[in-house]
């Protein structure tokens, strides 16, 4: 790993225009907090010996030549303990917590994660907060780790942990997906306040997802991608766009690339596909039938194309990186991106304290564009939602997407 220089995902996300690339994923817990030393202790055993956990990111130099620079590397600190990763954040609240991270970046010379323990205000409840710089992990990657630290689950394997994520190329099916610089129709969020990065979090109520599902066969994932269609419907309603939508709108998802026997592997493993949202359709339940199979994906190997494409944009992060800005980050190439992560275990407790939500904290996302981010375990669904373009607008998109999930409970009665 020493001196490793960052593949194509990574080198883009280390390169990240809008912000410090940092993510996490908070886990709650009924319970008193348990020990710091207790949690350090258990961390030692659960993530010893994981070779990612102790690699930190070596920044580009710039070269000689105008706008070219060198790729980022990662670098491997020996004897690391990643219980020295593990914070007593106290008892500031999730939302305070996210707001400082999205203008501190990780201070170089450790690796850039950690873990936090914030305590609840009445001594009855804690949260597990993991931070990351997201050149380092995926979501699949911190739900892996977690889930090690859960009373039951066994360790985090070194081996198949580094084992990679293999060849192997996960797509939607033939036909689905647009030409790599298609454009689509941007879509105008409120601009609610002040100009700023907001973070705004919803428990949703079970019983509502439930109901939004309805009939058998009917996922989470169709009813999240239906409900973030009405919203942003909503948000073109509400503006000047026309009320016939002829322009496609483009949702940003990542997909999985780990096949069945490398769902260990640590490190990034997706690449990011768009789908259309159903935004013409005035009918809730049509909306939800159209988003039916928008994620039906098919296996096959990379192509030549694919891998030459990757290796020339990595060779040439400058030029690749204005290309970025200004056409794959743009509000008309992908307004908003959706991503999923649920804990599908049940009855997961910690050291006896029962596990009662799963929480996202996405990366700030492109200027005047929108993250939903949706997490999950057995007991009920949180919805993230981060933005730019105003104080108050992921509050208002977040209840926006509230009320979309009810007149989906709604239409499926």
């Amino acid at each position: 790993m020493a001196g490793t220089q960052l593949p194509f995902l990574e080198e883009g996300m280390a390169r990240w225009p809008f912000g410090p690339p940092n993510a996490g994923i908070a886990l709650d817990f009924a319970g008193p907090a348990p020990q710091l030393g207790e949690l350090r202790t258990l961390v030692r055993q659960r993530w010893a010996d994981l070779p990612r956990l102790a690699v930190q990111l070596v920044h580009a130099e710039r070269r000689a030549l105008p706008g070219r620079s060198r790729r980022h590397r990662w670098q491997t600190r020996a004897g690391h303990d990643p219980a020295e990763q593990v914070r007593d954040t106290g008892g500031q609240a999730l939302e305070d917590v996210v707001r400082d991270w999205f203008h501190t970046p990780f201070p170089a010379g450790a690796p850039p994660w950690n873990l936090h323990l914030l305590r609840g205000p009445s001594g009855g409840e804690f949260t597990l907060l993991f931070r990351m710089h997201h050149s380092l992990l995926d979501g699949r990657s911190v739900t892996t780790l977690l889930r090690a630290l859960l009373d039951g689950c066994a360790p985090v394997d070194a081996a198949a942990a580094t084992a990679g994520p293999g060849e192997l190329r996960r797509t939607p099916a033939p036909g689905t997906q647009p030409g790599l610089l298609t454009a689509g129709l941007a879509v105008p969020l409120p601009g609610k306040g002040e100009r700023r990065t907001a973070y705004a979090l919803v428990r949703l109520p079970p019983d509502l997802v439930r109901a939004a599902r309805g009939r058998a066969g009917t996922t989470t994932n169709t009813v999240f991608l239906a409900a973030v269609t009405g919203v942003l419907r909503s948000c073109l309603l509400a503006s000047d766009a026309p009320s016939e939508v002829t322009e496609p709108v483009w949702l940003s998802v990542p997909i999985d690339q780990r096949p069945a026997d490398r769902g260990d592997f640590l490190g990034n493993a997706f690449c990011n596909i768009r789908l259309p949202a159903p935004v013409a359709l005035a009918d809730p339940a049509a909306r939800l039938e159209a988003c039916a199979g928008l994620l039906t994906t098919v296996t096959r190997p990379r192509t030549r194309a694919e891998k030459l494409f990757e290796a020339a944009v990595t060779a040439l992060p400058g030029p690749a990186q204005a290309l970025a800005r200004g056409r794959l980050f743009a509000p008309d190439y992908a307004p908003a991106a959706c991503t999923y992560v649920h804990l599908r275990e049940s009855g997961r407790t910690l050291a006896g304290r029962p596990l009662r939500r799963i929480s996202l904290v996405p990366m700030v996302p492109p200027h005047d564009t929108v993250t939903f981010a949706l997490g999950g375990c057995a007991r009920g669904h949180t919805l993230s939602v981060c933005t730019n373009s105003g104080a108050e607008d992921a509050d208002l998109l977040a209840e926006s997407f509230r009320h979309e999930l009810a007149l989906l409970a709604g239409s499926a009665v």
